[in-house]
């Protein structure tokens, strides 16, 4: 019982966010419009306090 106290706890702390900054997820999508027609582009990434990861499409 104390050993799944113990994870059940630990599942809590990490999924708060309070074992460092929280995980913030960010998105960008867009339109262009310009003499070779229209174009679109967009990106998903990450980022945790200074550690930002992210990819463009």
């Amino acid at each position: 019982m104390t050993r799944l106290a113990l994870i059940a706890a630990f599942a809590a702390l990490a999924a708060c966010g309070a074992d460092g900054p929280p995980i913030t997820p960010s998105a960008n999508l867009g339109l262009s419009l310009g003499s070779g027609g229209i174009g679109t582009y967009g990106s998903v990434g990450a980022s945790s306090g200074r550690v930002s990861v992210g990819v463009g499409l």
